[in-house]
């Protein structure tokens, strides 16, 4: 069984093989071709029909490279899936291939292609390190060479590198040589002897360039480093130096600092200082001179009276291998000088003292002394400026420290007096002695708020115990002084002490609310804090505290109008003959929250017909969109949300059933104040003259007439003519009967309608800041006519 199987994976074997192509299509691309870049058209190249190309799986197979390049089924065309790099695929190589197989099935048919990759100059030179360093003794001579490290291009042939630059320079120059392996490289020449003293450094450009279209180039900097012989001798600033010191300098006084100079650099500078055979035992044994630096200093005592003049002579030899060296003299001159310093005595010093003593009083006694003679024996005794006192002699060198200038101690809380003598000598000799004076505080500074008013604004319905702020005061004094206690001054509002209201803690001043504040109720409060120090007597000071209440939305709106009982069902009757645009009813809602959170609107929560009413979101306006129609049923139920503006908004709704009748009932005047208007046709009467024509023309002219003489006759009547433009409506309750009270005079203006008892509610203004009058009249009085009825009142 298994010989079957190897017998026939054989056969298929030999089936696959008898149709690979034999012959090798070739094609050259450059390297970095944009990506679907067409190669050629391999259906064309491979007699291949371009129709079964998606039929016979046409793929393409990359032998042993990333997927540069795919084929089109549809068009048969080679073309570029990413770009390709030369150098990336085959480094260094001088030619590149990329060996692909070109599938198809059905029968099985295998292409060889190999595609060349052409190089570009892609690439420019690099050298292998940026900085070239370079140390050349100044003692090379000219026509020296120097190897450099060469610059590599990944590009190839004519496109690597070809040849090499040297920015100017009068000392170096290069010459390009050819490696074994075709490569460039640069010889670096000195054609002129160096000299380090005068330039040390040596900066310049290589530059590498390649035989590329356009050339490409890259550059390295070549430092050349001089490096130092001993050509230069040691030479001092002077050649000879008179010198004055005075006498009995200390031991280790700088007498002078000798600086030799050697232009060499490294051993070649490095110098050692010492005296020749020419300076004597004596002078060597009085100065002292350091061979590293070149310092002279006393060495033994200086004394005008026994040598006044030293003479020596200093060599500077360098450390070079062949050293050299250079020589100055020195004249050193001994001047008699002023050798007792003058001294301070303090008799007596005060501290501390307090900040208030009194000006001219006495802190410190001092005497002054010096055992010179003459002029150097005369002392001056003198303290720092800008100090609150001043020096006052009593007798022969001694002297009073008095107080010249209040003292504050919160400036200022110790004073470091520094007394200072100097004798009149040449030069002067002085002496100091330093006291501290302490100051001890006094209670004369009051407690300060960083404010003098503070508003503080309170959210209400805010938990009893809140923390509101903090009231710091400080005061400058120091230990109980400083010390403060704080208070609410008392203060009653409407009998409500503001202890009872607010609390304060005695130690840092924080302020507590003790009850729950209510907008509606309590909208500010104004009152005092004082903080009291602990000082003897004590000092306080007040600041002002302004609370305001903010306001929250914690009120639904209250609807006024039209009035029912909780829960009940505003019932309305209209005439079916309404016209568009007439007031069907108005709803109005109280919100006693503040302007923000109280302004109302309305909307249709549900209506029966939404083509029929319009609701005015602003003023609560219910007016007809269109006249009734036969269609239209006889009962309207409309549902009215009336929302503030708080945040969250609260809400509350009415519900208003209107029903359609034909008779004539009593009008409900509109919100304008306006006098009622007569109508004596209804649209049903009109409707009826029309139809009826000449033949009840007569009929209809007596009609007219005798309802005119009864009008006229019935005036005062609670009979009324129906208004065209009214809305005609019927309560069971009188509104006017209840009386409502605001303060918020943007929600009020009422206008309503009492059509039972016949009476018409008008809007009575009063003087600003008093409430609102709304009272009701008879309808048959006129507006302005109400000393015989007997109206019922609502007040806002």
């Amino acid at each position: 069984m298994q010989s079957y199987k190897r017998y026939v994976s054989l056969v298929v074997l030999i089936s696959v093989v008898q149709y690979v192509s034999t012959s090798v299509s070739h094609y050259s691309i450059p390297e970095e071709m944009k990506e679907g870049s067409v190669v050629a058209n391999l259906a064309t190249d491979l007699s291949l029909d371009i129709k079964t190309l998606n039929q016979r799986k046409m793929r393409l197979d990359i032998i042993a490279n990333k997927k540069y390049l795919d084929v089109n089924k549809e068009t048969g065309e080679l073309y570029i899936v990413e770009k390709i790099d030369r150098e990336y695929i085959c480094n260094t190589k001088s030619s590149c291939y990329l060996k692909l197989e070109v599938i198809l099935e059905n029968p099985v048919r295998i292409f060889n292609i190999e595609v060349e990759i052409l190089d570009m100059n892609d690439n420019a030179p690099q050298f292998r390190r940026d900085v070239i360093h370079l140390d050349i003794s100044e003692a090379t001579p000219k026509g020296e060479r120097f190897s450099l490290s060469n610059a590599v291009d990944p590009d190839v042939g004519t496109n690597s590198v070809k040849t090499y630059h040297l920015s100017e320079s009068e000392y170096f120059n290069i010459e390009v040589q050819t490696g074994r392996d075709g490569s460039k490289f640069a010889e670096f020449i000195l054609t002129k002897t160096l000299d380090r003293e005068q330039q040390a450094v040596h900066d310049l450009i290589l530059t590498a360039v390649d035989g590329g279209t356009p050339a490409r180039s890259g550059t390295a900097s070549v430092i050349v480093r001089v490096l130092d012989t001993n050509d230069n001798a040691p030479t001092f600033d002077k050649v000879s130096y008179d010198i004055k010191i005075m006498e009995n300098s200390p031991i280790g006084s700088l007498v002078i600092h000798l600086n030799a100079t050697d232009l060499d650099e490294g051993s070649n500078s490095d110098l050692t200082y010492s005296y020749s055979l020419y300076t004597s035992e004596k002078t060597q044994e009085t100065f002292h001179l350091n061979p590293s630096t070149g310092e002279i200093t006393v060495k033994g005592m200086l004394n005008y009276e026994d040598f006044r003049i030293y003479d020596m002579e200093v060599i500077a030899t360098d450390k070079g291998t062949n050293s050299l060296s250079g020589q100055c003299t020195i004249k050193i001159l001994i001047e008699d000088m002023n050798d007792n310093h003058p001294e301070i005595s303090i008799k007596s010093f005060q501290s501390p003292v307090n900040e208030n003593i009194e000006l001219d009083t006495v802190i410190a006694v001092v005497s002054v002394s010096d055992t010179d003679s003459g002029d150097n024996g005369v002392v001056d005794l003198h303290i720092p400026d800008n100090m609150p006192f001043k020096l006052r002699e009593s007798s022969d060198n001694y002297y009073e420290l008095v107080v010249s200038e209040p003292l504050d101690r919160e400036k200022v809380p110790e004073y470091d007096i520094t007394f200072t003598v100097t004798d009149r000598g040449s030069p002067p000799l002085s002496d100091n002695e330093t006291m501290t004076l302490e100051l001890l505080d006094v209670n004369d500074n009051v407690p300060q708020f960083p404010q003098s008013f503070y508003t503080i604004r309170v959210m209400e319905n805010n938990a009893p115990g809140a923390l509101l702020s903090s009231l710091t005061a400080f005061d400058p004094d120091l230990h109980e002084n400083q010390y403060l206690v704080y208070f609410i001054l008392e203060k009653e509002i409407a009998n409500t002490s503001m202890s009872m209201l607010f609390s304060i803690n005695p130690e840092n001043g924080n302020l507590y609310a003790l009850k729950t504040f209510d907008y509606e109720i309590e909208k500010d409060f104004l009152f005092h804090i004082e903080a009291r120090d602990s000082g003897s007597p004590p000092l306080s000071s007040n600041v002002t505290v302004h609370i305001v209440i903010v306001d929250q939305n914690d009120n639904a709106p209250v609807i006024v109008s039209p009035w029912r009982a909780h829960g009940s069902v505003v019932e309305e009757k209209i005439p079916r003959s309404t016209d568009k645009g007439s007031l069907v009813a108005k709803v109005i809602a109280l919100d006693t929250d503040s302007v923000h959170n109280s302004r109302i609107t309305y909307q249709f929560l549900q209506v029966t017909d939404a083509t029929l009413f319009s609701l005015d979101q602003y003023n609560g306006e219910i007016r007809t969109m269109r006249m009734f129609s036969y269609r239209d049923p006889r009962h309207q139920r409309l549902v009215v949300v009336a929302k503030d503006n708080g945040e969250p908004a609260l809400s509350a709704t009415v519900t208003i059933k209107l029903s359609t009748m034909e008779t004539v009932v009593k009008a409900y005047s509109d919100m304008t104040e306006v006098p009622l208007e007569y109508d004596i046709f209804s649209d049903l009467n009109l409707y009826l003259v029309i139809g009826l024509g000449s033949v009840s023309f007569l009929l209809l002219i007596t009609i007219l007439v005798t309802i005119v003489l009864k009008c006229q006759k019935d005036k005062p009547s609670k009979a009324a003519p129906p208004c065209r433009n009214s809305v005609l409506s019927e309560r069971n309750s009188t509104i006017a009967d209840s009386t409502l009270v605001s303060n918020d005079a943007y929600w009020y203006s009422l206008f309503l309608a009492e059509t039972r008892k016949g009476k018409l509610v008008v809007r009575q203004p009063v003087p600003k800041g008093s409430r609102y009058i709304v009272s009701s009249l008879p309808r048959g009085t006129g507006l302005t006519d109400t000393s015989d009825s007997a109206a019922s009142t609502l007040q806002f």
